[in-house]
């Protein structure tokens, strides 16, 4: 019997902006695989803009979660995404214990910081509460800043690691639950690299050309479509391969339309690129 594959989605739901399950949602669909949405806030706008609305969902992530229990739902991968407090932590984290099952896949995107700084809404408690989560995870996709907080060591001068220290870094979060990760962002130049880690393998470096600057969900693209092929049964080098490839060309697209930095990626354009 066929068999379509379910990616349960753990993020907020931005009704403009392009980022979080609203990226997440078209991507894993895109890949063939269902998503389903376990929302943690819904918000009218993502913070980078000057005013928003949002609603939090963290008193009614229980019963939600139960509903699907009751229903007995399975997953074969979970995505976690933004947690906006450290009881929403605690949430996620007993949702991946009860629903994680031999075969499923647990993708967890710390979405913390960047450029060695935290966000303003994340706190000490809050990166404690992150690294438990990293007990139950099978990939990881942090950046710099996300995987210094994690292992709670200094953020390098100018952003600057050499491949013996990253590889010490990966050693080090694998030690703590998973088995694969992969480190995004990092910059060489006029390149992007994104350091693919699996325990037991050599690592590997892929670079992309840096294409614009910053844009929102960006990371959500690419940790989504990480996540998708991860799910199909392909290697997370070729998952990484596959989601930076997506991301450049939709930020090529998105240059040229010279959309503002805050409407994130312009990616429906390529979504039929995806199978």
């Amino acid at each position: 019997m066929k068999h379509q594959k379910k990616i349960a989605l753990v993020n907020d739901v931005t009704g403009y902006g392009r980022c979080s399950i609203a990226v997440e949602l078209p991507l894993i669909s895109a890949l063939k695989i269902q998503g389903c949405v376990l929302p943690t806030a819904v918000l009218s706008v993502h913070t980078g803009f000057p005013a928003y609305y949002m609603d939090d969902y963290t008193e009614r992530m229980p019963a939600y979660i139960e509903s699907w229990k009751q229903n007995k739902l399975a997953f074969d991968g979970i995505l976690t995404g933004f947690l906006g407090s450290a009881r929403q932590s605690d949430t996620v984290l007993a949702f991946i214990r009860d629903f994680k099952q031999a075969a499923t896949k647990v993708i967890v995107d710390p979405v913390m910081g960047d450029y060695g700084r935290l966000y303003p809404s994340y706190t000490e408690d809050m990166c404690r509460k992150m690294r438990q989560l990293l007990t139950v995870a099978d990939v990881i996709t942090p950046n710099l800043t996300e995987a210094c907080r994690l292992l709670d060591i200094p953020y390098p001068d100018q952003g600057q690691v050499s491949p013996d220290r990253l590889e010490h870094m990966a050693a080090a979060l694998t030690d703590k639950g998973p088995s694969q990760l992969v480190l995004t962002g990092l910059h060489e130049g006029e390149y992007l690299l994104n350091y693919v880690y699996e325990k037991g393998k050599a690592p590997e470096i892929q670079r992309v050309k840096k294409i614009g600057s910053d844009r929102s969900g960006t990371g959500d693209v690419f940790a989504a479509i990480v996540a998708g092929r991860i799910v199909q049964g392909k290697t997370l080098s070729e998952a990484v391969h596959s989601a930076a490839d997506f991301v450049s060309k939709a930020m090529v697209y998105t240059e040229e339309l010279q959309l503002p930095h805050n409407c994130g990626l312009a990616f429906e354009e390529f979504l039929t690129d995806l199978r």
